[in-house]
């Protein structure tokens, strides 16, 4: 015997579980809201399911259970660590979440996993196919995959599916509606988020902050209403920046900020801080209004960290101090004839 859920008007409006017969009954005396058992993928249209007495033909489902609407699934989440975070995701049935290839960590069994082309954002919502081309092609210009993966909540009950950081840093939760509902960011920086959200691309309108503006010509816009999870590396730091207010950043440590915030590049100085100073060539200056957060620990300066200590990668072992030098990479294993 399945257990039916109902919902009216919005997601807060829900009755259930019901039993067949009370679910007949109740499609009888409201036919107008949306249903949904297990094994279906998304909510329906009550009068389009047969099993209900519903005698319309069947009509794409919507993407969440208050009706057709633009809006994200309202998901429930908590981040674990401190060093390595992860965010652990809590869904409804019929809910979903969609993050980026190879970013899962755990997911309970009723929770179904499929990968979807693009961002995810037309599921469920009859999406055409010039639309998902749109969409994949946007990420493939921002340098991600074709295809992201989206989780479905199909079972009863809650069931929760968690997706990791990729390196050292910090993993923040930001509710688009609460940030004028557009985000910049930078390309690598989104995690996951509620179904619902939309993976975009944003040009830098000045060439010269295109070419050396450190995250390149184009990153990353999500849009929407819903949560979203974005990755960080190291320590955040976020400052609210007054009109005309202007801060100087690594161009490396940017890592979203609103789209009210003007972002330009400037040169660090002279000839000589260019050449010696150690902080590369351009500096970002970001101008308010608006909200900027900024990491500590760019991946890239990490991975160039990492390159030139490498001995294989042509760097110098440093650390231990050994008089044996490269002998004791022999002997420890460290290093191959």
């Amino acid at each position: 015997m399945a257990q039916w859920y109902f919902s009216y008007g919005s997601s807060s409006e829900r009755i259930g579980p019901l039993d067949d017969e009370a679910a007949r009954a109740q499609a009888r005396s409201r036919p107008d809201g949306y249903c949904w058992r297990e094994g279906f993928a998304e909510w329906r249209p009550i009068r389009s399911v047969a099993e209900l007495g519903g005698g319309a033909p069947a009509v794409a489902p919507p993407p969440a259970p208050s009706g057709p609407r633009s809006g994200a699934d309202e998901i429930d989440y908590r981040i674990v660590g401190h060093e390595m975070q992860f965010v652990e995701i809590e869904l409804d049935p019929g809910e979903s979440a969609v993050a980026e290839a190879g970013a899962l960590m755990y997911k309970e069994a009723a929770v179904q996993m499929d990968t979807v082309f693009g961002d995810g954002s037309t599921s469920g919502q009859g999406g055409g196919l010039m639309d998902k081309l749109l969409s994949a092609g946007k990420r493939v210009i921002t340098g991600e995959s074709l295809f992201t993966t989206l989780f479905t909540h199909t079972g009863q009950g809650k069931a929760k599916v968690a997706f990791a950081a990729p390196y050292p840093g910090t993993v923040m939760a930001m509710k688009l509606s609460e940030h004028g509902g557009r985000l910049i960011c930078q390309k690598d920086s989104f995690l996951a988020g509620a179904r619902g959200v939309r993976l975009g691309i944003f040009f830098q309108r000045k060439i010269l902050t295109g070419l050396f503006g450190g995250e390149g010509f184009i990153m990353q816009k999500l849009e929407g209403d819903g949560w979203v999870f974005v990755h960080a590396g190291g320590t955040v730091v976020q400052r609210e920046l007054k009109a005309g207010e202007r801060l100087d950043v690594d161009t490396g440590c940017v890592v979203a900020f609103h789209d009210t915030v003007d972002m330009d590049v400037r040169p660090v100085g002279g000839i000589k801080s260019m050449l010696f100073g150690g902080e590369g060539v351009f500096l970002a200056t970001l101008t308010g209004p608006g909200t900027v957060w900024l990491q500590s620990l760019p991946f890239s300066r990490l991975a160039g960290r990492m390159l030139a200590a490498a001995p294989q990668g042509g760097g110098q072992r440093r650390g231990e101090g050994s008089i044996l030098g490269g002998l004791g990479d022999l002997i420890g294993g460290d290093r191959n004839f």
